[in-house]
């Protein structure tokens, strides 16, 4: 009988946790499959700036602030003797953001010339690097079933390389093709090493066990790869064709704005769900997720895109 309170908690904290993790895990699937689509058809429909499909990535994190600021806790609590200085958050929060905008640009390139489920198989052997850097980083132990996946994923890759004619988008020549899945290839190594440095900031630095500091993180990343973003915009000169862009849009320029704004806004439900399960349990396990939710990406391109592209390769 004493017990029973005990276990009523154990089991409330239990469900919980499987609540957050379930949350998490249907945003990152969600949005991450939202956001490439996304992404491909800004440029199917003429759009063709890689630093404005760059700066969508992470220029949505206003929306974040709201539920942040519900989340975030009281002024004593936020300045305890665990919390790191300001000097150390500024540092670690510009580092992961000049990740994210390298890791951003790389995915930009590598989608412009790449269909969405190439893309996809290609950007899938992040699982990979992740084993890789997360035994390093995280002291994260090698399976059987990690190298398992290591070997499948590099060689579904290799496959890739080999026999691109299969599922090169139109127009695109064969260099370009190139270009495209060796940046794929670097975005997602980039990408993979970002989640092991996030784990490493959250057990080293951070060590705080509430979700605004998941969204801390993704608001303060955001804007410093926004800034680095926008001077990419202004400094490459692109920004002086996007008038024109949004005028020879294939769906009119209404479209062309609702496409960034929810780029924008997907690309932010998927970065949530990716810190949140790296909070939560650890950076491989939010690779794996993030690996499977890629081979939805395909499956909604063929029912979202089957009748709109008509015939055309996603």
């Amino acid at each position: 009988m004493d017990e029973s309170p005990f276990l009523k908690l154990k089991l409330w904290q239990w469900w919980q946790w499987w609540l957050l993790v379930a949350i998490n895990i249907f945003f990152l699937i969600v949005g991450q499959a939202a956001s490439v689509l996304l992404g491909r058809l800004y440029y199917d429909k003429g759009g063709n700036s890689k630093w404005m499909a760059t700066l969508v990535q992470t220029a949505g994190f206003p929306v974040l602030c709201i539920p942040w600021f519900l989340l975030r806790p009281s002024r004593e609590a936020s300045t305890s003797s665990t919390s790191p200085s300001i000097k150390t958050l500024a540092l670690l929060y510009f580092v992961l953001g000049v990740l994210v905008a390298g890791d951003n640009m790389l995915y930009s390139v590598g989608l412009l010339y790449l269909s969405a489920s190439t893309y996809s198989l290609i950007y899938a052997t992040q699982l990979a690097f992740n084993a890789v850097f997360s035994y390093f980083l995280n002291s994260q132990k090698f399976t059987a079933l990690i190298l398992n996946s290591v070997v499948i994923l590099s060689l579904s890759a290799a496959l890739v390389a080999v026999n691109d004619d299969s599922d090169r988008p139109s127009g695109v020549p064969k260099g370009k093709f190139l270009i495209g899945f060796l940046c794929t290839i670097g975005a997602s190594a980039l990408y993979s090493l970002l989640l092991s440095f996030m784990q490493l900031s959250f057990q080293k630095v951070l060590k705080k066990e509430t979700f605004s500091v998941v969204l801390e993180m993704q608001i303060y990343t955001s804007v410093v790869a926004s800034c680095l973003s926008t001077i990419g915009l202004f400094a490459s000169g692109e920004w002086k064709s996007l008038q024109h862009e949004m005028e020879v849009f294939g769906t009119g320029r209404v479209s062309y704005m609702l496409t960034l704004v929810w780029t924008a806004i997907t690309w932010q439900v998927c970065a949530v769900g990716v810190v949140g399960l790296i909070f939560v349990v650890s950076s491989l396990f939010s690779n794996v997720i993030s690996t499977l939710s890629l081979a939805v990406t395909p499956l909604a391109a063929l029912v979202v895109f089957h009748d709109k592209m008509n015939g055309a390769k996603i």
